[in-house]
């Protein structure tokens, strides 16, 4: 109404029809249900009913006098006397997982050592005797044609022992060799060796010791090798490992412990060349994931060439030095037996130090001592080097 300002209803509805919907929501078209979700008018949800009701046995569970013995199992007595007649047996869910029984774990130093082994043995090498701990300076020093004199035989680098403080015996056609070659270089003109031109001492070399490093294992198998040949069929090269405890006084922080493990490895053959270690070498370590090897000269006195070892770690994005490796020098293998031309292809390797890479600890003393997270032996596993 114009004139009058005023708005009127023009047709009035016969009834509402959403609400006319609503009511009917069962016999709803679809076209007009989807209308209604849209508006927010209607929430679909999904109800599950349970209907509970007594079954056969429900007033016989509820007289315990009327219930049978339920067992799991089933014994030759009870069939005997056939009192499974009258027992109740328990329903299995052989698909149920079973209650892990109590049992040691593995350190990860553990773990990471039997991956190790596997590689080496994959390699064709022969794990060596390393159970013996105490060793005399001879075997651990003078055999290794390192000088008496050596910076690391002093107190502050090694583990002398106070009692048994000397070595009973050791073979005295090899103690004379050995110090021929630490005097003046032996008798041998061919390898031109002027030694080390000093008093060698034998109440020097008798010192007990822990040792500082397996290489003394490896002395005592090249001297047993030289004494027991190989026979003439034997396959070459011939190659070694050892895996085990080593001591040396350090000085205790986040990289450094007085006792650590130390991985070797030893190939023997005929006219071997620095090219065959670096070979040897890049085939183990791509066994362990890490491929990109270089190496760096070095000095040790008891190899010839010396090289450190670095490699790229893919999760830390950078080289790191992970062992040291050479050649064994005549001066040590000669005396101890062996032919000229056997050459020795020699590297270690400790086994912390994979491991805090692959584990991610940052501090050695959280790896081994009182610091380790007891819970992280049963917990963790085996770790493999390689980025995948």
């Amino acid at each position: 109404d114009k004139a009058n300002l005023r708005l009127a209803r023009g047709i009035v509805p016969d009834c509402d029809i959403v609400r006319e919907q609503l009511a009917n929501l069962s016999t709803l078209a679809k076209a007009d249900l989807t209308a209604l979700k849209k508006r927010n008018l209607v929430e679909m949800r999904q109800v599950t009913v349970f209907t509970a009701r007594p079954g056969p046995e429900f007033a016989a569970y509820c007289d315990p006098s009327s219930r049978k013995q339920e067992t799991v199992e089933l014994t030759h007595e009870m069939l005997a006397s056939g009192q499974w007649h009258d027992m109740s047996f328990k329903r299995l869910n052989i698909q149920a997982a079973g209650k892990l029984p109590p049992s040691g774990h593995l350190h990860p130093l553990m773990k990471m050592r039997s991956l190790f082994r596997q590689i080496f043995f994959s390699l064709g090498y022969t794990e060596m005797d390393t159970s013996r701990y105490v060793e005399s300076s001879f075997w651990n020093f003078d055999a290794l044609y390192q000088p008496q004199a050596h910076p690391a035989r002093d107190l502050h680098d090694t583990f002398f022992m106070r009692n048994p403080a000397d070595a009973l015996s050791l073979p005295e056609a090899l103690v004379e060799r050995v110090q021929a070659m630490h005097e003046h270089g032996g008798d041998q003109a061919s390898l031109q060796s002027t030694g080390w031109q000093y008093d060698w001492k034998i109440s020097e070399a008798r010192r007990n010791l822990l040792r500082t490093h397996t290489t003394a294992v490896s002395s005592r198998v090249l001297f047993y090798l030289a004494q027991n040949p190989l026979p003439d069929d034997a396959k070459f090269p011939v190659k070694f490992f050892s895996i085990d405890r080593v001591f040396r006084n350090e000085t205790l922080d986040a990289t450094h412990l007085a006792e650590f493990h130390q991985i070797e490895g030893m190939v023997i053959a005929k006219d071997l060349t620095l090219a065959n270690l670096m070979g040897e070498l890049r085939e183990f370590f791509e066994r362990i994931g890490l491929s990109q090897i270089r190496f760096k000269p070095a000095y040790n006195p008891y190899t010839e060439p010396s090289m450190e070892i670095f490699a790229f770690h893919p999760l830390l994005n950078k080289s790191i030095e992970i062992g040291n490796t050479g050649i064994f020098r005549p001066e040590m293998t000669v005396p101890l037996g062996l032919p000229r031309n056997v050459r020795i292809l020699a590297w270690g390797l400790s086994l912390e130090r994979p491991t805090m890479i692959r584990y991610g600890f940052d501090n050695i003393r959280s790896l081994c001592g009182h610091k380790m997270d007891i819970g992280l032996i049963a917990n963790t596993p085996i770790r493999y080097l390689s980025k995948e």
